[in-house]
């Protein structure tokens, strides 16, 4: 578990240094604006913010502050799973009450719930137990799954099929569409495989080296193209934080089924 967790705790860290840097919520992953545009203190929430994501960060990377590091975490992804709630309520009003609005407003609330549920998973691997009591677990693998399945389903539904059509490199072959769909059944069978734990760490492994690809291939040129956009570089660093989640899962799994079979 120590690959995921270290990728999970010094991703998580940039993202506090990113934030610190802007003075700001990084707007598409830590939707605080959703609540509305005049937040009091919003900058001062921003830096306290930063300063937790930094400090659970680099909390979880020691061996004697690991566990500090992970609650630390999962009490501010817990916070950061609220950002994106009134969504439900104001974007149907403005995008129209269909299937496709909703399915984008839940994805967007999954991106928080998955990193909530990776710091949580460490929790309950750094605690006494070595791992979360039975029934907490098979609801962390669910939730995670289908957090990963809503992943795959805003891909074939506008703007979500648009925005990653139009994110493609022109260089790769088989063209935008043909990689917005194919990557929509992956998450989509990772999620399913996730929240059966029908080769679940497989899954969950492979989940995580497809998002490390969309590092390399897509996201890694955003803050070349745009240096002083908040959001450029915060898509990096998000990505690598749920390619940490991912393979947190993964090797979690892994163990559970090591003491299932003892």
């Amino acid at each position: 578990m120590k690959l995921g967790a270290y990728i999970f705790g010094i991703a998580s860290a940039a993202s506090g240094i990113l934030d610190l840097v802007w003075g700001e919520f990084e707007r598409d992953h830590q939707p605080l604006q959703a609540w509305g545009d005049w937040i009091a203190s919003i900058r001062v929430l921003a830096y306290i913010g930063a300063a937790w994501l930094i400090v659970g960060g680099a909390a979880v990377l020691w061996k004697k502050t690991e566990r500090f590091g992970a609650v630390a975490l999962t009490i501010l992804y817990g916070i950061f799973v609220l950002f994106p709630l009134p969504r439900y309520v104001i974007a149907p009003r403005y995008l129209g009450y269909s299937l496709g609005t909703y399915l984008g407003v839940t994805g967007s609330e999954a991106e928080q719930v998955v990193l909530f549920l990776a710091a949580a998973i460490l929790c309950g691997v750094y605690s006494e137990r070595r791992s979360l009591p039975p029934r907490l677990a098979s609801i962390a693998r669910w939730a995670f799954g289908l957090c990963v399945i809503f992943f795959g389903l805003g891909q074939f539904i506008e703007p979500g099929y648009q925005m990653t059509v139009q994110m493609v490199p022109k260089w790769m072959p088989l063209g935008g569409p043909f990689w917005a769909i194919f990557t929509g059944i992956c998450f989509v069978l990772a999620g399913i495989a996730i929240a059966r734990d029908v080769l679940g760490a497989a899954g969950a492994r492979w989940l995580g080296i497809m998002l490390l690809a969309f590092s390399a291939l897509i996201l890694v040129e955003l803050p070349f193209a745009a240096p002083h956009d908040h959001v450029a570089w915060g898509a990096n660093a998000y990505n690598l934080t749920v390619v940490g989640a991912a393979w947190i899962v993964a090797d979690w799994l892994t163990e559970r089924r090591r003491e299932l079979r003892a």
